[in-house]
């Protein structure tokens, strides 16, 4: 009876301890708190924006061409400098002008005399009406007098056509800009009615812009400006990215809107004006344009932060009660390469910035609290300023 008691209660003693002696083994198993770097959340106002490509466009270009026909005695100016409005760039052979000039001002000298003539004879047939001279000689005389001043004025504008015509000979620069290389030599023969032209003077500071965003878009974003009052389009400012991913400076201004749809593309154009003082934008150079139309109520997070899926699903890591949680969140947009949350997070969420590699649902993990420079670079909040 003895051993088949001892028999019955030795194993049931024996897993007891066993389970007991095992406990501590499975919880020192257990991994510890993850330490994940997090910044907290708070709503504010960021700027509304829209990216759209563009391509700079002269604000003034002009092809300087010949008023009068002629050969071509001197380039007056150097190419690929700057050139103000009135400055000579070319001259055409004046003899035949300067000839023509002299010849209209003996025609206006002719006429002035028989002007005189013609006034001193109806002056005289007036005093002697009554005693010689009759009604109808000072009526000729009138007539006669009246041809003389009339020739007097086709011989003064043929002098004026003629001296503008001797002025035209030497060309000037419509318009303030950069001169265009030649597309003369001294020597060649041009004429007023040619189509091609001497050179090209093109204006680049300022410079403008055209930005082309689809036209749907553009009626939501005036929808938007129309219901929360955030602006006007007068009011539109836009900054550049350049085709090598540098910064453009300076903020353009508003110029125009466009009035027609591309029925090609479906995108409609909208114009800005840049200061361009050292030429870094050329005509038919292309840009990336960021339009700012008001503010809106976001938080801003760091890309790095944030996932998309391959439905275009955006989710982040936050901290609740010591675990990690993901969650889904709706973007509008960027802002310095920061996503604009507007719905998914709320004030004061622990979001995870760092350390998001391994992480799963649910995951125990210890927020670290850090800062990120605008570099994208993570630093430790805690530690001095300028320290590693």
């Amino acid at each position: 009876m003895k051993s088949s008691l001892s028999g019955g209660t030795l194993p049931v003693v024996g897993t007891a301890v066993f389970a007991l002696l095992a406990l501590p083994a499975f919880a020192q198993n257990a991994p510890p708190p993850s330490p994940v770097g997090v910044v907290e959340m708070h709503q504010q106002a960021v700027p509304r924006t829209i990216t759209v490509p563009g391509r700079a466009i002269a604000a003034e270009e002009t092809l300087v061409r010949p008023r009068v026909n002629g050969i071509i005695t001197r380039i007056l100016y150097q190419a690929g400098r700057p050139i103000t409005a009135g400055t000579p760039m070319f001259e055409i052979e004046p003899a035949v002008y300067e000839a023509a000039v002299v010849q209209a001002q003996s025609n206006v000298a002719s006429a002035d005399a028989g002007v005189r003539q013609a006034q001193s004879a109806f002056d005289r047939a007036q005093r002697l009406v009554g005693s010689g001279t009759t009604q109808a000689d000072v009526e000729n005389a009138q007539a006669t007098l009246d041809q003389a001043l009339a020739s007097y004025a086709v011989a003064e504008s043929t002098l004026t056509l003629a001296q503008l015509e001797l002025g035209w000979t030497t060309v000037v620069a419509p318009i303030d800009g950069m001169a265009s290389v030649s597309e003369v030599s001294v020597g060649d023969l041009v004429s007023a009615a040619q189509a091609s032209g001497l050179a090209t003077v093109t204006t680049l500071d300022p410079i403008e812009v055209d930005l082309y965003g689809p036209a749907v878009r553009l009626q939501q974003l005036q929808s938007q400006i129309d219901s929360s009052r955030t602006g006007v389009l007068r009011d539109l400012q836009a900054t550049l990215t350049l085709e090598d991913g540098r910064a453009y400076e300076t903020a353009g201004q508003f110029v125009a809107p466009g009035f027609s749809v591309s029925t090609t593309t479906g995108t409609i154009e909208t114009r800005f004006s840049f200061e361009n003082p050292d030429f870094l934008l050329l005509p038919g150079m292309f840009v990336r344009g960021q339009v700012v139309f008001g503010e809106q109520q976001g938080f801003l997070v760091t890309q790095t932060a944030a996932t998309r899926d391959r439905q275009g699903n955006l989710t982040v890591w936050v901290v609740e009660n010591g675990t990690a949680v993901q969650r889904a969140v709706t973007d509008a947009g960027v802002w310095q390469h920061h996503w604009i949350i507007t719905d998914g997070l709320s004030e004061g969420d622990q979001l995870i910035v760092d350390g998001t590699t391994m992480l799963a649902p649910g995951a125990a993990v210890t927020p670290v609290p850090v800062t990120i420079d605008d570099a994208g670079l993570i630093h430790d909040a805690s530690a001095p300023a300028g320290g590693n």
